[in-house]
């Protein structure tokens, strides 16, 4: 048999540090619980057990408490994110099969330990998967411990055998005990021997075997006096320190292995837990949905919907149109729709049914991708009429941190129990559940949606937005192909001459792409002050060599490298990869990825087009306007300050912009003291920094590293700032305080972002918690302007009649492609319809300016 036995407190520990802090909807933490199973899952595929033992501590005292009070006295108490998960997890685990053992009096060690002790009994394999190195003690032919980690989220195990530990620690498992008794653990406030580390004790043991042989021979064994002195003075805490290390190998617990099978309760359990921590991607993971339920049926639960595949079109519409409601989810030419006691497939090929149903202005339309039924429209010359409900982005809109707003996933995440059809060659049977209980779905959507008041935020907001990106997407944006090759040439010349340049200054050649490289040669070949070594070599992130820029010349050559190797593999090559055959680029809009409200922009993300070097803002030249057109390219002025201005009733920061005075000035003026005609520009960007790091929640550390302060000024500059502008210091408090007692905050159109971070014990997870309780209002409320005024321009210009097209949004910054006789007229609307999107205590101003290439047209 193969045991697998699991320190269910170490690997838990390990989850929670090692994974993000996740919560439901409703402020339950489920990091530890996600955490601890994906790393449960990854060690069995690793160790393939037959049986699974998973011990965990009580929180009695045990015997080593009661021999040593000071035995682990130095750790702190869990945290209550943490805690509050423990017995969610235990009763998960239980549910999914698993044996938890408990022993009052004895630790997890020790249960590990014992049942260890029976493998080499029996002769069973057993693996210990632990993240904590005591257990290596355990260690021989028949035990092997997986020591457990997770790196950048992802569960990671090293194996330890008995000829690892030789090879790393050159002792025996069983001497790894006798190592601690002498150096000691500061983790669990073993004492060891006062004076000897862990070289020392490590080169004892090697020589001498165990404690037992050095007192016996204390006397005779070769020691310097100094050692001889420690041990002697020491010897009641070596004895000590080795029964508190030693783990028992004898603790009461049944050790009959063939009563630790995993045996699951009913799969219909396992996902109602899963679905109430919302962790779904388990149960897809898993494999959980086909054939069951998520909850015993409902006494009134209808049958499962049947699927008609001969039901003629026409009786389909005829039937939608009787109700006056259609339920249907479009699948790569078929479409499913819900006739209520069955599910109607029609096979449509041509198209010529959708484009019925969706032109049919007298039918409510109850879908799940809108966007994709407008690119489907789009293509055919026509506009999607009455479309009132898309369930994924009605679900973002309550619920922005969701990871997937997949349908199936949301039947779970709202507990509406449904029946899976069996798998079929015949159609996608996702697809047709969709279908079968989406009315369901789009009930329970709308009755949230009008309890939170944010139905006009989805009717008047994201679904006609979503008409407005799958026509940005279908457009695209012209590029000059060639000229972006030959400029990634360019660049790919220059960054060779430059690694040339700085193999030499630093005198031998070496890759400079690889961070442990680079480490050695500036920290150990240079010798330049502040390297911090890790377990992989000398941190060389920007920061770092930011640091150091005045320390040596070749540094900014470094730092230069970098930005022309990135802009040349990442924009340069990553956007030819990508032009189609009429060098136009389709960049992908996700209206569902971000917690603010902001579009997202991938394949590839245009929104990070370089503007803050010369060498970055280049590349706008090669974005170009089609022969015979021009782009039109413009942004609001500093929205997100008039939007702090008008939610805070900020008497001082409107008057300023009613008034038409620089912001940055005024507050350039007020926070250093000086006139605003003394204003140099420098004092003007330090302003700048100082407003817009209130709207992201800056400190006084980060500010003064951006404006290159010290940290005093800094925190001088930010209570200048608020003394001035009272009304924002106000909105600052009261927004944190809200926030706090509701659990979230709010734009000024509904939009909500959930903030259990203000709940955590962790002073850093609080502290963001607050700084995005106070800035995502006023970025959320500007998403939410500039997404209106994308609706506005779009719908203008239809409107008029006009062949200029949107084609692009970038934050504040929208850009159309105008025929050339109509790019002032489409200049001025795009002006207009952003200037008036909304209706602020404060005027919004939009830039608006023409030119054949999106850097000239920049301005």
């Amino acid at each position: 048999m193969n045991l697998l036995v699991v320190d269910g407190n170490s690997i838990v520990n390990r989850a929670f540090y090692g994974v993000k802090l996740l919560s439901t909807k409703d402020g339950q933490y489920t990091n530890a619980i996600y955490g601890f199973l994906t790393m449960l899952d990854k060690i069995k595929e690793d160790s393939s057990p037959d049986s699974v033992a998973i011990a965990f501590d009580l929180r009695a005292p045990t015997f080593r408490h009661k021999a040593y009070s000071g035995y682990k006295a130095n750790r702190h108490g869990m945290p209550d994110e943490l805690a509050q998960q423990m017995p969610v997890l235990k009763d998960l685990l239980r549910t999914l099969g698993y044996k938890l053992v408990e022993c009052e009096g004895f630790e997890a060690d020790d249960i590990l330990g014992t049942l260890a002790a029976k493998c080499d009994e029996t002769g069973d394999k057993c693996v210990i998967a632990t993240g904590d190195r005591d257990s290596l003690q355990l260690v021989s032919d028949n035990v092997c411990v997986r020591l457990a980690a997770t790196k950048m989220g992802r569960p990671e195990a090293e194996l330890y055998d008995t000829a690892r530990i030789r090879e790393e620690y050159g002792v025996s498992p069983l001497q790894m005990i006798e190592i601690k008794a002498l150096q000691g653990d500061t983790s669990d406030n073993i004492p060891g021997v006062a004076g000897i580390g862990k070289k020392g004790a490590g080169d004892l043991i090697q020589k001498y075997s165990s404690i037992e042989h050095i007192y016996e021979s204390i006397d005779t064994i070769e020691l310097k006096p100094a050692m001889r002195k420690k041990l002697i003075e020491g010897k009641d805490s070596a004895f000590m320190s080795k029964m508190l290390g030693t783990i028992r190998r004898d603790a009461p617990i049944d050790t009959d292995l063939t009563h630790y099978s995993v045996e699951p309760q009913s799969t219909d359990e396992i996902i109602k837990k899963l679905a109430a921590l919302e962790l779904f991607s388990l149960i897809k993971k898993w494999g959980l949905r086909e054939g069951v339920q998520t909850e015993t049926p409902k006494a009134d639960d209808a049958p499962l919907p049947e699927i008609v595949t001969d039901f003629y079109t026409d009786n389909v519409l005829s039937a939608v149109k009787a109700s006056g409601k259609a339920y249907f989810i479009y699948d790569s030419g078929d479409v499913f729709v819900n006739l209520g006691d069955k599910v109607a497939l029609v096979s449509d090929i041509s198209g010529d049914f959708l484009s019925s149903l969706l032109q049919d202005e007298s039918i409510e339309k109850y879908t799940t991708n809108s966007k994709q039924l407008h690119e489907f429209a789009i293509k055919r010359g026509f506009e999607v009429k009455n479309l009132v409900m898309d369930t994924s982005l009605a679900a973002y809109v309550l619920n922005p941190s969701a990871s997937s707003y997949d349908t199936l996933r949301l039947f779970e995440e709202y507990k509406i129990p449904i029946k899976y059809y069996e798998n079929t060659l015949l159609f996608n049977t996702e697809s047709a559940n969709a279908a079968a209980y989406l009315p369901k779905l789009c009930d329970v959507l709308t009755n949230k949606l009008e309890a939170n008041e944010q139905l006009t935020l989805l009717h008047d907001i994201e679904l006609p937005l979503a008409l407005v990106l799958a026509d940005m997407e279908r457009a695209g944006f012209l590029v000059d192909k060639q000229a972006i090759i030959d400029y990634g040439e360019k660049l790919g010349k220059k960054s060779d001459e430059l690694k040339k340049e700085i193999c030499d200054d630093i005198g031998y050649e070496f890759n400079i792409n690889s961070p442990k490289q680079l480490g050695t040669a500036l920290f150990e070949k240079l010798g330049l002050p502040g390297g911090k070594k890790t377990k992989t070599g000398y941190s060389t992130n920007a920061d770092v060599l930011d640091d150091l820029r005045a320390v040596h010349p070749v540094i900014d050559k470094i730092l230069e490298y970098r930005t022309l190797t990135k802009l040349k593999s990442t924009y340069c090559d990553g956007l030819v990869k990508v032009t189609d055959d009429e060098n136009r680029i389709h960049s992908v809009f996700n209206q569902t990825e971000t917690r603010t409200g902001r579009i997202s922009s991938l394949d590839p993300n245009l929104q990070n087009i370089p503007v803050r070097t010369p060498v970055g803002r280049e590349l706008r030249k090669f974005f170009i306007a089609k022969e015979g057109f021009t782009l039109v390219d413009a942004d609001y002025s500093q929205i997100e300050l008039r939007v702090l201005a008008h939610i805070a009733d900020d008497r001082e920061m409107i008057s300023a912009f009613t008034d038409g005075i620089d912001i940055h000035t005024v507050t350039a003026s007020q926070v250093f003291g000086f006139p605003p005609e003394a204003i140099t520009t420098e004092l003007r960007s330090r302003a700048k920094a100082v407003n817009f790091g209130i709207v992201y929640g800056i400190g006084a550390f980060s500010l003064a590293k951006d404006i290159n302060v010290t940290r005093k000024e800094a925190d001088r500059y930010i209570k200048a700032y608020l003394a001035h502008y009272s009304g924002v210091d106000a909105y600052m408090t009261k927004e944190v305080e809200t926030a706090k007692v509701q659990g979230y905050v709010t734009t000024m159109f509904g939009r909500r972002r959930y903030l259990p971070e203000l709940r955590s014990s962790n002073k850093n997870m609080r502290s963001f918690g607050e700084r995005v309780a106070r800035n995502m209002p006023i970025q959320g409320t500007a998403a939410d302007i500039i997404k209106i005024a994308m609706i506005r321009v779009y719908r203008r210009l239809k409107a008029e009649n006009l062949r200029s097209r949107l084609i692009l949004q970038v934050h504040d910054e929208l850009i159309v492609e105008a025929p050339d006789d109509e790019a002032q007229k489409a200049a001025d609307i795009v002006r207009e319809e952003m200037e008036n999107a909304v209706k602020l205590s404060v005027p919004l101003t939009a830039d608006a300016h023409i030119g054949k290439t999106w850097y000239d047209a920049k301005g």
